[in-house]
């Protein structure tokens, strides 16, 4: 018998707020379990790429203390405390938001190796752009290092299993206003021999992002070996 691919629904949802995006998140994957529970059918995963409005977002294991701010008196940045792994970080304008929502049951059972692809697959399209991404033991996400001894965070990855379907991702710095980390201890680190970055500081240009989508989206595609839909295929 011939090996069936995943199915994966690729959308971009441009600017979204994080709340929308959110909620939209756990409709697919839980419309995913209940249709895993009736096993009448096979459902397809999705792939969405967005942008947010500033906000900031603590995981399950972060602190509070690692939010520098009264966002309540800050009207231009929102709050979420969600159901993620790690710590706390800042999404915005300029960064590429991608949430799989896969049914690993399809691909592999295995958080560990679900969370190395996720950074294999920015590492890849990073070096496809002319920069070099790595990992760093110990560090979950995908992090630059040149010829100072400053490592630069670019990538953050914070995911959530239910009955094996993914919710939350990675967010890739592309364009990202790098100051509003200032705001935060990014990822919970407070290590004076580690900041953040973007495509942009490190390649001193602006990126255009769709052309980061595309090759984010196919890079998805060749590391977890998926077939791409569209609404309406069969």
């Amino acid at each position: 018998m011939s090996h069936q691919l995943p199915k994966v629904i690729v959308q971009d949802l441009g600017r979204i707020s994080y709340k929308e995006a959110w909620d939209y998140q756990s409709t697919l994957q839980q419309g995913i379990i209940k249709t895993k529970r009736a096993g009448d059918e096979v459902p397809p995963s999705y792939l969405l790429f967005c942008e947010h409005n500033p906000v900031y977002t603590l995981g399950k294991s972060g602190s509070i203390e690692h939010l520098l701010i009264d966002v309540e008196s800050s009207p231009d940045f929102e709050y979420f405390k969600i159901n993620r792994g790690g710590d706390i970080t800042y999404h915005g304008p300029g960064q590429l938001t991608v949430y799989p929502i896969f049914d690993l049951e399809q691909f592999f059972t295995d958080v560990h190796k679900y969370v190395r692809l996720l950074e294999e697959v920015v590492i890849q399209v990073l070096g496809s752009m002319g920069i070099k991404g790595k990992r760093i033991e110990g560090f979950t996400g995908v992090w630059i290092e040149h010829e100072v001894a400053i490592e630069r965070k670019i990538c953050a990855i914070g995911v959530h299993l239910s009955r094996w379907v993914s919710l939350h991702g990675l967010a890739l710095n592309v364009n990202t206003d790098l100051s509003h980390f200032q705001h935060i201890v990014p990822c919970g680190i407070a290590d004076d021999t580690k900041t953040v970055t973007s495509m942009q500081a490190e390649l001193n240009t602006e990126i255009d992002l769709d052309k980061v989508k595309v090759e984010l989206k196919n890079q998805f595609a060749l590391q977890f070996d998926f077939e791409i839909i569209t609404p309406g295929d069969s």
